[in-house]
């Protein structure tokens, strides 16, 4: 499928212009808007890690940190947790955000593309992308997702699967960006669990503690989703230069616990 077919599938019906898509999206209705209490708990079943779309067999650069000695305990997890959070973690959480509040997936794609300088990660991104999808169509089924599915065969990055299926189970772009800051620094905390066979009270410790910062980071995320509005180029492009180098080199070890 190529551009123009993609977007017309994302335009619906009798919109064939970039103007009207656009226009779409700049009053993506109440499915974007701000959470109804019914909807609350939809980000509870979002975020929980229990969620099947395949998180828990990435570390989030856990691993190869960890055989490079750069994390050794509770300390070293919250100090590379609250790095990351604050670089791919807003990252996710922008694109994450912008998703749900219905802007063109096609561009959310491009704009994560663009962020995500490691194939590795890429790849990743689009893997896991395709897992959320498939969770998120059986829990939320809706015609978006449908027609993000179609676009994508191969898998759109993660975030923007996260946001859009925030949005069709009615939640708006702050849920959604703190789904995403949540996820970055939830799953290589529990890796570490596994990897150290560090205290589980430890690490869970550790994300409490981070907790004002994941908040400060989700409101970051959202407001800079409402500017992107006016152009994708205003999303978050903070970067982890460390997280794409050894991305790359954990993906080419031949014994390694987890996928990424």
């Amino acid at each position: 499928m190529d551009d123009h077919s993609r977007g017309q599938a994302f335009a619906g019906p009798g919109a064939t212009s970039t103007a009207g898509r656009r226009q779409a999206v700049a009053d993506p209705g109440p499915i974007g808007g701000p959470a109804a209490p019914a909807a609350r708990a939809a980000l509870l079943v979002l975020a929980d890690g229990r969620f099947p779309a395949g998180g828990h067999a990435h570390s989030g650069g856990v691993e190869p940190a960890v055989k490079a000695g750069r994390i050794r305990d509770a300390r070293d997890l919250e100090a590379f947790c609250r790095g990351r959070l604050h670089t791919t973690g807003l990252t996710s959480a922008g694109l994450a955000a912008a998703a749900a509040l219905g802007l063109d997936p096609l561009a959310l794609d491009a704009a994560a593309d663009a962020r995500t300088p490691s194939p590795a990660l890429r790849a990743t991104a689009r893997k896991l992308g395709r897992q959320m999808m498939r969770a998120a169509r059986s829990t939320w089924p809706s015609p978006e997702l449908d027609a993000l599915a179609a676009a994508f065969p191969r898998g759109t990055h993660q975030p923007i699967v996260l946001g859009l299926a925030a949005r069709c189970a009615g939640l708006g772009p702050e849920d959604a960006a703190h789904c995403a800051v949540y996820e970055s620094v939830g799953g290589p905390a529990t890796a570490a669990v596994r990897l150290l066979s560090l205290d589980p009270f430890e690490a869970t410790a550790v994300l409490a503690r981070l907790a004002p910062a994941m908040d400060e980071v989700a409101a970051r995320a959202a407001r800079a989703a409402r500017a992107a509005r006016e152009g994708v180029g205003a999303l978050p492009a903070a970067s982890a230069p460390l997280l794409d180098i050894t991305a790359q080199a954990h993906a080419a070890w031949p014994v390694r616990l987890f996928a990424s």
